[in-house]
């Protein structure tokens, strides 16, 4: 009963934009942190140290960038589809900070799997582009992140921009098995999986571990990144509330310790 009671708090706090704020002032710096070190070790890893793939050489160095973006960009927009439906029947604001702040990134990593993918493909297929069914797919991912981000510009009313927004982005996670199953699906040039949490690892492990590296610095960066736009968003939402004046107060006190020095002698 105490762990019902416990749950229902805290999903009814998820609502509070204070409450958000508060409690994400941590882990920005905790997610900031390790970005920075595991992208670092992950890239001299993958780039120094690893060895060349006997087949592709060192060609398939790309695979560290090109793997965790598309990851990435795939979990951003299931993390959005997941804020549009607590959107459409919670009616919780938050969400559609959530939907904003995916947005950019989502865009920029789709772009650079598309990208990186073109790259590795080249020397691979021999051309630069393919109509491959993971290839297409993912095409359509960027035209719906795209697609969402001109629709939220072309709505002035916030609330009808976040139902719509929440409604598109939901409708939008179909395409993500899509995406994931299209090599088992179709007969494609693009390779399966280069790893995965049941099976084995099909390479050494001198070569899967940088790369389950970068994708977990990855996923920390995308971490920092939505939360500091959420956090940003929700002071700019907010700025008219008392929490958030009392908030920007205390952070200019700090910033002038002199000024907060002279009204104290001035109360004494």
């Amino acid at each position: 009963m105490k762990l019902n009671q416990k749950l229902k708090e805290y999903w009814h706090k998820l609502g509070s934009p204070r409450w958000f704020y508060q409690i994400t002032t941590n882990w920005v710096t905790f997610f900031g942190a390790s970005a920075l070190l595991l992208l670092v070790t992950g890239l001299v890893w993958a780039l120094a140290f690893a060895p060349a793939d006997y087949q592709q050489g060192n060609s398939f160095r790309i695979m560290y960038v090109h793997v965790p973006a598309a990851m990435v960009a795939q979990s951003l927009y299931i993390g959005m589809g997941v804020a549009g439906f607590i959107g459409l029947v919670w009616r919780m604001k938050l969400t559609d900070v959530a939907i904003g702040a995916c947005l950019p990134l989502g865009m920029v990593l789709t772009a650079l799997a598309l990208f990186t993918g073109g790259v590795w493909g080249k020397p691979t297929w021999g051309s630069w582009w393919e109509w491959d069914g993971r290839t297409v797919s993912t095409l359509v991912l960027l035209f719906l992140y795209i697609g969402i981000y001109a629709l939220r510009e072309a709505i002035p009313d916030q609330n009808l921009r976040a139902r719509a927004s929440a409604l598109v982005s939901l409708v939008g996670t179909v395409n993500i098995p899509i995406i994931k199953y299209s090599v088992e699906w179709w007969n494609t040039l693009h390779q399966s999986a280069s790893f995965s949490l049941t099976e084995k690892p099909a390479m050494p492990v001198e070569m899967w571990l940088p790369l389950l590296i970068m994708v977990l610095g990855f996923y920390c960066f995308a971490g920092h990144q939505v939360l500091s736009r959420m956090r940003l968003e929700v002071l700019t939402r907010e700025s008219s509330s008392r929490w958030v004046a009392e908030l920007m107060q205390g952070r200019g006190m700090l910033a002038n310790p002199a000024k907060a020095s002279s009204t104290d002698h001035g109360k004494d």
